[in-house]
């Protein structure tokens, strides 16, 4: 889809994130606060109908900005018939109507975490970057032994990961420069001035479609951890909700199990997510969940 970028404010700066989201109450609370210590000011997200605290948790939230919009779409064309992306379209939405106040957007999901793996802050982490269009490979999480959601935090709970990112464990999601985009996709995006190029996280560039050579992918600065399964428990409620309506369900859920048999048949641990918590003060668990913003 082809947003209409908008005029950068004199003033603007700093990184605002943008998700769409449903029915996740369990997990919010821990997701702003994570990114909101990660140096995050300000959030957009478009609810797809949650039944659950979800809205409520967000809106209470004190670290940061926080914006909702409802956002349960479901409208064709008649002719030609044509579904629209509504996730494309929250993105279009917050970089045409919010993206002129900030320097950066990134445009993730709620199981996805951006962890600085150097500095303290996301935005000195990309402080160092010089382009508006960078992407971010997923680094994939399994359950982490847990059968049923645990009492920790996913930063603390999760911390065994597949080793490799390729094949179904490797895609991207982005960070871009909100003025600068000419193209919005779900996993990758193309600017006005990189046109279909995009960086690494270490300042290498590739065209879009060349990206998953391992010459590009890249976690050294950022890494995207993609909480992908939480526990196995939850794993099977994601494969029972399947996909929004038309999609193949069946065929949905052999894909989600073939990417969780990837993940656990070959585990590193990882804990860069407590680490970087460890970094700015932040020693355990119970730490991250009282802190005050």
């Amino acid at each position: 889809m082809i947003p209409q970028a908008p005029a950068p404010d004199p003033n603007r700066g700093g990184i605002a994130i943008v998700a769409i989201m449903k029915n996740e109450a369990s997990h919010i609370e821990d997701w702003l606060r994570f990114h909101s210590l990660a140096g995050v000011k300000a959030f957009f997200l478009y609810d797809d109908g949650s039944t659950d605290r979800t809205v409520e948790l967000a809106k209470a939230f004190g670290g940061a900005r926080v914006s909702i919009l409802p956002w349960t779409l479901r409208t064709r064309f008649k002719s030609p018939d044509v579904s629209f992306d509504r996730q494309v379209l929250a993105y279009c939405h917050a970089i045409e109507n919010f993206g002129s106040a900030f320097k950066w957007m990134a445009f993730i999901d709620i199981d996805e975490y951006l962890v600085p793996l150097r500095d303290n802050s996301l935005i000195d982490a990309l402080n160092g970057l010089n382009d508006g269009n960078i992407s971010l490979p997923w680094t994939m999480f399994g359950p982490s032994g847990h059968e049923n959601p645990p009492a920790l935090s996913s930063p603390y709970a999760y911390t065994f990961r597949a080793r490799h990112r390729r094949g179904p464990l490797l895609n991207f999601k982005c960070i871009v420069d909100p003025c600068d985009v000419t193209e919005a996709h779900v996993h990758r995006f193309k600017t006005r001035s990189m046109g279909n190029v995009s960086s690494n996280d270490v300042g290498f560039r590739a065209d879009n479609k060349l990206r998953f050579s391992h010459t590009f992918v890249s976690a050294e600065c950022i890494q995207l951890n993609h909480y992908y399964t939480r526990s196995k428990h939850e794993l099977y409620e994601k494969i029972e909700k399947g996909d929004p309506p038309d999609s193949d369900k069946l065929r949905r859920r052999d894909k989600i199990l073939e990417k969780l048999s990837l993940i656990e048949d070959d585990q590193v641990v990882d804990t860069s997510a407590g680490d970087f918590l460890r970094r700015i003060g932040v020693f355990t668990n119970a730490e991250f969940c009282s802190t005050v913003l």
